[in-house]
This record gives structure tokens, C-alpha cells and sequence, in this order.
């Protein structure tokens, strides 16, 4: 059986580093090119990730890249000023995308999926493929439908682009599948300084973190007459979230159209 080809975008960046090492420590995965705009292009990708040398050189242009490389797969933890553009070059070149970046909106994902279903390819684009959060998601889910009263607060560090966090806002949308609509509070209410209650969502609030220091954590607190539960998970190593991501590449050859969100392959 061949190997799966993949390309990994922003290969030089924190998460891209373990989705480089994570690729060359699978047997059953075969790094096809390492991109990114800033790293120095001398340089071997297995070299860059602290490895012995692989034969792929870094390089600075995606479409070079998937055209030369020949990927079956482009993972991107890149930003949400880039996922856009790099997704959709993925896409025209055939190439089945695995995203764990933000800053997309509902229609370029049903945009994508037509685009895929119709090439006959697949991809996932996942706000968190830490397997751990996905089952925070799910639980917190599970609760909403006994404790309809909750509010999603999450930390990140300060250097993080958008918020609130698209695993926040993914918890969201699995809440509300499950949870009618609840306006909670008094509604009498009334904010003496604008953002201090948080952001609204289908009646409850989401709350951002935004400090040096952390890395990525996620609570939901629910409160009830006479108790709260509070269900949380704390990531402090992106390596964690690297076992996610392989199932995600491997996933994605079975695939045809775009799949949002890791938890469809958690059962």
C-alpha cells in the first residue's frame, strides 16, 4: 500500500513543527513538501524540526509546492489570514485539505464541500483535534440537556488572532443542538462596561481569555438550583493534539466533501 503524501502549510510555525515531526515518525505517512513564508529555504524540513534530514527542502510558495510535491493531503496551521486562499488552492489542485486553522465562514465551507464532492475528494476542517477537548465538547453537550444554564470560558495566550476561540464556538454549536434557546440572567441586566458579560450566543455567554503564559484551555460551567458542574480541559503541549490530526489525514483519503469538526470521528 502506498503512502499518503502530505503537505504541511505554516511548516515552520509551533503546530507546523508537529505536524512536520508527526509525519515523519508515521510509516504509513510520506512528507511531500514543507511550506512557509518565512523560513530560510536552505534548510531541510526534517533539519528544521530537530530530525535527520528527509530530502524536502523548505519552500516559500503553496501552489509551487502542491504542483512539485504532488501531495494527497495539505494540513494548514497557518492563520486565519491565510486558510482562505490556501484552502482553496488545496482544492484546485485536488489536494484533500485538513484544516485546524479559524477564519473561514459557513459559506466558503459549503463552498469547499461542493467544490470537493464535485472533484470527488474529501477534507476536515477542525477548530480543535485534540481528542480530549473533543470529548469535553461532547460532554459539555450531554449536560446541556439537564443544565440549561451555562456559560464557556476560554484561555488562551495573548498573541491568539480572533476570538472568541473556534473551539469555543464549536462547543457552542454542539450545546445548542441539544439546548433550546434560553435567554439567561435577569432581564433587567444591564452592562456598566461594554464586553464585561461576555459575548452572546443562543442566549449564553462566551467568555475569552487573553494572557501571557497560557496556552489553551476551555471550561463550561452549568448552574442549577443548589449545584454547578464545570467541565474542562486543559492542552499544554500542541504535541497533544498531533494524534488528531493523523487520524484526520488518514480520514480524509475516505472522505468526499468537507466534514466540519474532529468530533464525527470520535464515536
Amino acid at each position: 500500500m502506498s503512502r499518503i503524501r502530505v503537505a504541511v502549510a505554516g511548516a515552520s510555525g509551533r503546530m507546523g513543527r508537529e505536524v512536520v515531526k508527526m509525519v515523519l515518525g508515521d510509516p504509513e505517512l510520506e512528507l511531500a513538501a514543507a511550506v512557509s513564508r518565512s523560513a530560510d529555504l536552505t534548510i531541510d524540513a526534517g533539519r528544521l524540526v530537530g530530525l535527520e534530514a528527509c530530502g524536502v527542502q523548505m519552500s516559500s510558495d503553496l501552489e509551487l509546492a502542491l504542483v512539485e510535491g504532488k501531495p494527497d493531503v495539505l494540513v494548514d496551521f497557518t492563520t486565519p489570514h491565510s486558510v482562505v486562499s490556501n484552502t482553496a488552492l488545496a482544492i484546485k489542485h485536488k489536494v484533500r485539505p485538513v484544516i485546524g486553522t479559524t477564519g473561514f465562514t459557513p459559506e466558503d465551507i459549503e463552498n469547499w464541500d461542493k467544490q470537493c464532492k464535485e472533484l470527488g475528494i474529501g477534507g476536515i476542517i477542525a477548530p480543535n483535534f485534540s481528542i480530549g477537548a473533543i470529548l469535553m465538547m461532547k460532554f459539555a453537550a450531554q449536560a446541556a440537556k439537564y443544565f440549561p444554564h451555562l456559560e464557556i470560558i476560554e484561555y488562551h495566550g495573548d498573541q491568539k488572532l480572533d476570538a472568541p476561540s473556534g473551539t469555543s464556538i464549536k462547543t457552542a454549536e454542539l450545546i445548542s443542538e441539544t439546548r433550546q434557546e434560553l435567554r439567561q440572567g435577569n432581564p433587567k441586566e444591564e452592562e456598566t462596561i461594554e464586553g464585561a458579560r461576555g459575548g452572546l450566543y443562543d442566549g449564553f455567554r462566551i467568555h475569552s481569555v487573553r494572557l501571557p503564559g497560557i496556552f489553551a484551555q476551555q471550561e463550561v460551567i452549568f448552574g442549577a438550583f443548589g449545584q454547578t458542574l464545570k467541565i474542562r480541559h486543559d492542552s499544554y503541549d500542541r504535541a497533544g493534539y498531533m494524534p488528531g490530526v493523523n487520524v484526520a489525514i488518514k480520514k480524509a483519503m475516505e472522505l468526499k466533501g468537507i466534514v466540519y469538526g474532529f468530533e464525527h470521528f470520535i464515536d
